[in-house]
């Protein structure tokens, strides 16, 4: 019996151990396909104004908000309800998706697109790195998140490299004030969805709530878009604006987004802020080499700044 129970502990470890190791590599290979995911993400955001500003060179920036957004709305929905999940969503619930949906999908990127069309790509991507920074002061205000003195100060350094990059728009190649001033407002809208949709990605999966934010986001943004839907010119749309359009609303917002907020519930906002840097960078690079935009001393300087300060803000 000693023989028996000495070796039963034995026997137990041997099995218990490579399950373990299994667990542990699968939790690994979990990470790393979520990490290639928000690679992809990282490459289709920052590329994204690019593609946004081709589009808008032919169609009409509102119509083209109302349009893309309706339309990935609706894939992800469809994509949510092949899997099983977008049911069962509770009439408050769906109200609260509508309402933030509105805000941080319809009017971020009506903004965002109205000003990506006014200044270049370059300027966008800078001064979206700063969403975080906005995340972190409507949690401090909701008390979601206590303020310290290290995120005051990242914020204050923040703000100077704002006003670097938007006192830039007053001269350079393709640069506006007005555009950059637009681009700014909506990087407030999205900094305030992100903390607003957070009470929703606890009840609900990541890809439920971008489909119906998405959705709700276009439809908010139709009348504004109605006259221009009613009197575009669709036969002189040519190949590469749809090209466009289509990159910006399925790989962009139907697959980027949801990427992005899928690694953002799994890893956490702290280490997916690394990727918020890569995307600022895959934006300016992307400015440079496919519209030939140029980058100032004070671009480079006001940048720098900004990640500087969102480093601060959001490290803990």
């Amino acid at each position: 019996m000693r023989h028996v129970a000495r070796g039963t502990p034995a026997a137990s470890l041997t099995t218990e151990e490579p399950v373990g190791a299994g667990r542990r590599d699968e939790r690994s290979k979990a990470t790393h396909r979520t990490e290639l995911f928000l690679l992809a993400a990282v490459l289709l955001l920052g590329t994204n104004p690019v593609a946004v500003k081709y589009a808008v060179s032919a169609f009409a920036p509102l119509p083209f908000v109302a349009l893309r957004f309706t339309v990935a709305g609706l894939l992800l929905l469809s994509v949510a309800r092949c899997l099983g999940y977008g049911r069962g969503v509770e009439r408050g619930d769906l109200l609260t998706m509508m309402g933030v949906g509105a805000l941080g999908v319809g009017m971020t990127n009506m903004l965002f697109t109205s000003g990506v069309n006014l200044t270049n790509a370059s300027d966008t991507a800078l001064l979206y790195a700063v969403v975080p920074v906005w995340g972190m002061i409507l949690g401090s205000v909701l008390g979601l998140e206590r303020p310290t003195l290290r995120g005051i100060l990242g914020v204050g350094i923040a703000f100077l490299g704002i006003i670097v990059v938007v006192y830039g728009g007053l001269g350079g190649s393709g640069s506006s004030l007005e555009g950059n001033l637009l681009v700014l407002a909506a990087t407030v809208c999205w900094g305030s969805y992100t903390v607003l949709s957070l009470p929703l990605l606890e009840k609900y999966s990541p890809l439920v709530v971008a489909a119906y934010t998405m959705l709700f986001g276009g439809l908010a943004a139709l009348p504004f878009a109605l006259p221009g839907l009613l009197g575009a010119d669709w036969d002189a749309m040519g190949a590469g604006a749809w090209a466009a359009v289509a990159y910006s609303t399925v790989l962009v917002a139907a697959f980027g987004f949801f990427a992005w907020q899928r690694g953002a519930s799994l890893l956490g906002a702290n280490r997916v802020l690394v990727y918020q840097y890569l995307i600022t960078f895959v934006g300016v690079a992307s400015g440079m080499i496919l519209l030939g935009e140029g980058l100032g001393v004070e671009k480079i300087i006001g940048g720098a700044i900004i990640l500087f300060g969102v480093y601060l803000a959001r490290r803990q």
